[in-house]
């Protein structure tokens, strides 16, 4: 008896951890850091929505609930995306 293979991925995305100082996306088994120095889109932000992310296309990440669309190239390279929304306090 042979068991049936494995599936696939139904959940290529998803956020794993959120601490006080950012939150950690796994995609496509590659685990990512999202500080929130530099993604400060997710501070304050309800669990449910943070936890909440698609991936309408490979490589391209989108919070719906929060309105945040970021890349992998953003993710991992930061600094080489100086433009970002500041937060109003």
């Amino acid at each position: 008896m042979s068991s049936l293979p494995h599936g696939s991925n139904t959940s290529p995305v998803e956020v794993t951890h959120v601490s006080s100082h950012g939150i950690w996306l796994l995609a496509h088994d590659e685990e990512l850091f999202l500080p929130y120095t530099e993604f400060p889109w997710f501070l304050d932000q309800p669990l449910k929505a943070v936890m909440r992310v698609e991936e309408p296309s490979e490589g391209h990440f989108y919070w719906p609930d929060i309105d945040v669309d970021l890349s992998l190239a953003m993710i991992r390279e930061p600094g080489k995306f100086p433009l970002k929304a500041q937060l109003q306090k």
